[in-house]
């Protein structure tokens, strides 16, 4: 990442906990970033559930991105992490992997866990950046254009010796 694409020092971000009334501005971010973006009901669900949550907010509480992800005994599954694709390349994917493992660790979480699709190589890197290692593939995991499917990639990243 070169200097002039990092978040000016200055910059107040937070995370939030994601509810139900920010899905109205959250849904367009989510369809402009996925070819297959979860719906209005997977976010409801998530919810729910009790899944973890969290939205990044700039000052002006505006969302530059949001991740859910859910514990399963000692592993948090990172289920969906989104970046709004006009903040993309500016290190928030970082900042919110940062905030994950950082939650994983306080409920003594030993690996996290992610899917990724074959194809997006850009998220591969950031993941792999960050410390995640290819573990395995599930085959035709993803739906694809024209009732096709596309493998998944499985990773994972130990947060505790």
């Amino acid at each position: 990442m070169s200097p002039a694409s990092q978040p000016a020092p200055q910059e107040a971000i937070r995370f939030a906990p994601l509810t139900a009334a920010w899905l109205d501005a959250l849904l367009p971010i989510e369809n402009q970033a996925y070819s297959h973006p979860w719906t209005r009901g997977n976010f409801i669900d998530a919810l729910a559930a009790g899944y973890e949550a969290q939205m990044l907010l700039d000052a002006h509480d505006q969302l530059l991105g949001y991740f859910v992800a859910m514990t399963v005994l000692d592993e948090v599954h990172l289920l969906n992490l989104t970046v709004a694709p006009a903040h993309q390349g500016q290190g928030w994917a970082r900042i919110m992997l940062d905030g994950l493992a950082l939650w994983s660790r306080q409920r003594q979480a030993i690996w996290l866990w992610l899917e990724v699709r074959a194809s997006n190589a850009r998220a591969r890197g950031i993941y792999e950046k960050h410390g995640f290692q290819q573990i395995a593939e599930r085959k035709n995991y993803y739906p694809a254009a024209d009732g096709q499917r596309e493998h998944a990639i499985i990773m994972s990243r130990k947060l505790w010796p």
